[in-house]
């Protein structure tokens, strides 16, 4: 069964997704990293938001 498109939730904020623009800019921003930071990160450890955060020593807040 295909997902509800018309069902716009919340934003799933444990993983990062580098192939959309404002998932970019949100963790850029958040992290206070530059998105070239942010890819690799990523490329490193994978989308999973507490593994990037780790990664680039940045504490959840």
């Amino acid at each position: 069964m295909p997902d509800d498109t018309s069902n716009r939730g919340a934003q799933d904020r444990a993983r990062i997704n580098v192939n959309e623009d404002h998932e970019i800019r949100y963790w850029t921003q958040a992290l206070g990293v530059t998105e070239a930071q942010l890819r690799e990160a990523v490329a490193a450890v994978g989308v999973g938001a507490d593994a990037v955060r780790q990664h680039l020593g940045k504490p959840r807040k």
